[in-house]
């Protein structure tokens, strides 16, 4: 299923109107739901190629468009209002049928889904794409990866500038050789975009897979 079949809707939410754009049929095996980060929107690579990987193993794919960025705002908003324009959205949607939930997002979007995961009792996984470990002042944001008390996973290339969160308990993490925050490459390195997008969405779909009992 790809991008022409995808359904956008907006949502009221405390900071403004969100956007939503939603691949797959509702219920079923689940729902991935993924937000965008403080530059790429939704369209950034990695979040395709986890949403199709997510497509191809059934599941409904959601990508949550923040407000500011609706709006035509440059710079995302604090990340109290981030959070709670998440919420009001995932409020909106209501349970996934009879399937699980798994939260997800890239770099700020990233850190939104842990920070809101426990809240949500429904939800099964987050999935980190491009964590921005290291704060420009140089501060750890591990607290925040730390807070869900479910799996997750992260996807980071080698030569992101924010770093590489170490595995740990809960936290699986796979590094994509020569790739930047992202998920760009260096043609010297001999890694190719397509090769990138490949190893995304194989390292998400065999995670998702694992968590929700999912066959490939």
């Amino acid at each position: 299923m790809g991008a022409d079949r995808t359904a956008t809707a907006e949502v009221p939410t405390p900071s403004g109107l969100a956007r939503v754009h939603v691949d797959g049929p509702a219920g079923g095996r689940g729902r991935l739901v993924l937000g965008h980060g403080a530059g790429a929107g939704v369209e950034a690579v990695d979040l395709l190629a986890a949403r199709d990987a997510a497509l191809s193993l059934g599941l409904q794919v959601v990508r949550v468009e923040q407000p500011w960025r609706v709006a035509g705002q440059r710079v995302a908003e604090a990340p109290t209002r981030l959070d709670a324009a998440w919420l009001a959205v995932l409020a909106h949607l209501g349970p996934a049928g009879a399937g699980p939930t798994v939260l997800g997002g890239r770099s700020a979007g990233a850190r939104v889904a842990c920070r809101t995961a426990p809240a949500l009792p429904y939800v099964r996984g987050v999935l980190c794409l491009a964590f921005p470990l290291v704060a420009p002042n140089g501060r750890s944001r591990a607290a925040e990866l730390a807070l869900p008390g479910v799996p997750r996973l992260v996807v980071q290339g080698s030569r992101d500038a924010f770093g590489v969160p170490p595995a740990g308990a809960g936290v699986e993490v796979t590094v994509l050789a020569g790739a930047d925050h992202g998920f760009a490459v260096r043609r010297r390195d001999g890694t190719t975009a397509d090769q990138i997008r490949t190893q995304l969405d194989v390292a998400v779909g065999d995670w998702l897979a694992a968590l929700l009992g999912i066959r490939r």
